[in-house]
């Protein structure tokens, strides 16, 4: 590759040109980065990914093996898709209708995590630093912070940035991650904010590693 290209494509890749691509970015092997897609900074493309033209990428996204990133998807900063995840981009396909000037608006908004084979359906948006489930079908728009589970996917309580189980809210409504010591409450129905950082921050130094496994938070809350 030319020494002007600051990221690193894996030689069983394929990158189709014109694209944007950020400095650092890593992309692995067997992947597909179609003409016109974007894709930013600092983000690490696991094995066997396509990324269609026009699909949208932030910096610092993850995106994991066997994932398919379609046209009319935008994917934010610091976004985790997980092994096997589906994305789609009409909501009723047909092979003998063409839609293709009708692709469908997905969002996903910054630090969401979507889990292993969970599907998330097209034309909904996915709130900042929610959390959907390993196998969870979403059909419908999540609010920030939501923890989903289940097919169809259901709100199952709220999760942290740090992406713990948010404590029961105390007399003040407050809820403490366990593991950041992070404040939040439901400011109004539906709705969760931090309280001691702002949503768009980026995490201080010393709360950007995990140090403490997720059994231990498990055994801790008795679930």
């Amino acid at each position: 590759m030319p020494e002007s290209v600051k990221y690193f494509v894996h030689e069983s890749a394929y990158v189709d040109q014109p694209c944007n691509i950020g400095e650092g970015t890593k992309i692995w092997h067997f992947c597909h980065v179609m003409k016109n897609a974007e894709i930013g900074a600092g983000c690490n493309i696991g094995q066997n990914v396509n990324i269609d033209g026009g699909v949208v990428v932030g910096n610092n996204v993850k995106i994991q093996n066997n994932v398919s990133l379609y046209t009319g998807l935008i994917v934010e900063d610091d976004v985790f898709l997980g092994p096997s995840c589906v994305l789609t981009n009409i909501t009723n396909p047909r092979s003998q209708v063409s839609r293709r000037k009708l692709y469908e608006k997905t969002i996903l908004h910054r630090g969401a995590t979507v889990g292993a084979n969970a599907t998330i359906v097209c034309g909904i948006e996915l709130g900042r630093y929610c959390f959907i489930a390993a196998g969870a079908v979403v059909t419908k728009d999540v609010p920030d912070y939501a923890l989903m589970i289940g097919t169809p996917a259901r709100q199952a309580g709220w999760i942290s940035r740090h992406g713990i189980r948010l404590s029961k809210p105390d007399s003040k409504g407050v809820m403490i991650c366990a593991e950041s010591g992070y404040r939040y409450k439901e400011t109004e129905p539906g709705v969760v904010r931090c309280l001691d950082l702002d949503e768009e921050q980026p995490l201080p130094p010393d709360k950007a590693v995990g140090r403490i496994s997720y059994d231990w938070f498990k055994e801790q809350s008795g679930n």
